[in-house]
């Protein structure tokens, strides 16, 4: 059994020492990498270090496992964006691809968007992605997703002011 900790009264290295081993190996047993792991369980202890203001922790594994797992989420997240990426890369001829900057600049500007779409419906995000990055007809839109012009139309405005509201915050 965990004793409380108050990470503000500067038992941060304990919380470390107790819990490192064990956090590292829970990432590790969802992720099946244990270089993943490692970074991920650094990136937990570096989130708390960051807090400013902590309770009074009387369950830190608890509360790591809470950081932890936004965390393991992102970055599955980022793979899968990446990998989608990669994958429409390989479909293109060596003129379409561009530099290794252009690319660089095109996956940071997709995951920021990701980010901007999360927590949309499915069907939101697919319409506002097939709008804008395909060059996709509502008309289009609508057949592929079985609703009508006029609901894609509400999804894409739905989005782009999520969008606008997140970059103005």
């Amino acid at each position: 059994m965990s004793r409380p900790l108050s990470v503000p009264q500067g038992l941060i290295g304990l919380l470390y020492q107790e819990h490192h081993a064990w956090l590292r190996a829970w990432i590790n047993k969802r992720l099946g990498c244990p270089n993943w792991a490692a970074d991920l369980t650094q990136d937990t202890f570096v989130n708390v270090l960051l807090k400013a203001d902590l309770p009074v922790l009387h369950e830190p594994r608890a509360y790591l496992t809470r950081i932890a797992h936004g965390l393991m989420v992102d970055h599955v997240r980022r793979r899968d964006l990446e990998r989608a990426y990669l994958d429409a890369l390989a479909n293109m001829t060596s003129d379409d691809i561009g530099s290794p900057e252009s690319r660089a600049l095109m996956l940071e500007l997709l995951v920021r968007l990701d980010i901007l779409l999360d927590g949309l419906p499915a069907k939101t995000r697919t319409a506002f992605l097939l709008a804008q990055l395909e060059g996709a007809s509502y008309q289009q839109i609508a057949t592929r997703l079985g609703v009508s012009t006029r609901t894609v139309g509400s999804y894409v405005a739905t989005a782009m002011l999520q969008c606008m509201a997140l970059l103005q915050a």
